[in-house]
C-alpha cells in the first residue's frame, strides 16, 4: 500500500515505535479505542497487543479496509473497521466508555478533526494522538509564547495538553517534510456547554484574528470597552498576553452579551 499525498499519508510502520505510542496512552484494561486512519494497520497492530476491550478503526481510504479487515479475522470480537470521512462521522457511537482515541492522524485533517473532539470532550477519556511537531507545539503554547494562539486557547480550556514523544521524519513511510510529535490531551472533568463552547471559538477567532491589535480595537464592533471591562481586561493588552482563565471570562462576558442582545 503506497501512501497518498492528497490523504495527507504518512505510515508508521516500525513496531518498536508504535508500542511506544500505545503505551503513552497508559492503561488500557477495560477501555474502548477509536483509531483514526489505520492505513496498513501499523498503529492497530499495537493496538491489539493491548487489553483494550474493543478497537474499532475509521478509515476513508478502500485500500486501506482490506488489509484492517484481514486483521479483523484474527480478533472479530475486538477489531472492527468503519469505512469513513472522521470528519463527518460522530465516532464516539462506535464504541461505549470510557473512550481513547489513539491515532498516527492524516496530516491534512488533523486539526480540524481535533476541534470536533473538543467540542464533544466529555465523550473522551484522553486523547494520544500524533501530529506535526508545529501543531503540537501550538497545542501546548503558554501564553506570550510564538505558537500561542487559538488552538492552544481552545485545547488547554478543554484538557491538560502535553507533548509525550518527538519523532524524526525518517520514523515514517515515505518521510514528512517535517518533525511529528505524540501529544497526550485529557479532557477536564468539567466542559464547557456548546453555546459556550462557540462563543470561546468565536472571541479567539477575533482576538487573534489581528494578533498584533490591541483588544479594545479587535473587539471595537462589539463594544469592546465594555465587553472587556466585564471580563476585567484592560484593552490595551493583545490577545497573546491573556491566560486561558481570562479567555474563559472574555468568553462568558461575550455569551451574555449575544444573550443580551439577542432577546432585545
Amino acid at each position: 500500500m503506497t501512501a497518498r499525498k492528497s490523504l495527507g499519508q504518512h505510515f508508521l510502520l516500525n513496531p518498536s515505535i508504535t508500542e511506544r505510542i500505545v503505551a503513552l496512552a497508559g492503561s488500557l484494561v477495560g477501555r474502548s479505542v477509536v483509531e483514526v486512519g489505520p492505513g496498513p494497520g501499523g498503529l492497530t497492530r499495537a493496538l491489539l497487543k493491548t487489553p483494550a476491550l474493543h478497537i474499532h478503526a475509521v478509515e476513508s481510504d478502500i485500500r486501506a479496509i482490506a488489509i484492517i479487515e484481514e486483521l479483523a479475522q484474527y480478533d472479530p470480537h475486538r477489531l472492527k473497521v468503519t469505512q469513513a470521512d472522521a470528519l463527518q462521522y460522530d465516532l464516539s457511537t462506535l464504541v461505549p466508555e470510557p473512550r481513547h482515541i489513539i491515532a498516527n492522524l492524516p496530516y491534512n485533517i488533523a486539526t480540524p478533526l481535533l476541534i470536533g473532539w473538543l467540542r464533544q470532550a466529555t465523550a473522551w477519556e484522553k486523547l494520544t494522538i500524533m501530529l506535526q511537531l508545529e501543531v503540537a507545539k501550538r497545542i501546548c503554547a503558554p501564553p506570550h509564547s510564538t505558537h500561542y494562539g487559538r488552538l492552544a486557547v481552545l485545547c488547554q480550556w478543554c484538557a491538560n495538553c502535553t507533548i509525550r514523544m518527538k519523532l524524526s521524519p525518517g520514523a515514517f513511510s515515505p518521510p514528512p517534510a517535517v518533525w511529528s510529535a505524540v501529544t497526550s490531551i485529557t479532557p477536564h472533568s468539567h466542559q464547557p456547554s456548546p453555546d459556550l463552547f462557540q462563543a470561546m471559538e468565536q472571541v479567539t477567532a477575533i482576538a487573534f484574528g489581528q494578533r498584533r491589535k490591541m483588544l479594545h480595537s479587535a473587539f471595537k464592533k462589539l463594544n469592546g470597552n465594555t465587553l472587556l471591562a466585564t471580563a476585567d481586561i484592560n484593552g490595551t493588552r493583545r490577545a497573546e498576553t491573556l491566560t486561558i482563565a481570562e479567555f474563559d471570562r472574555l468568553a462568558h462576558a461575550y455569551l451574555a452579551h449575544k444573550t443580551f442582545n439577542s432577546s432585545n
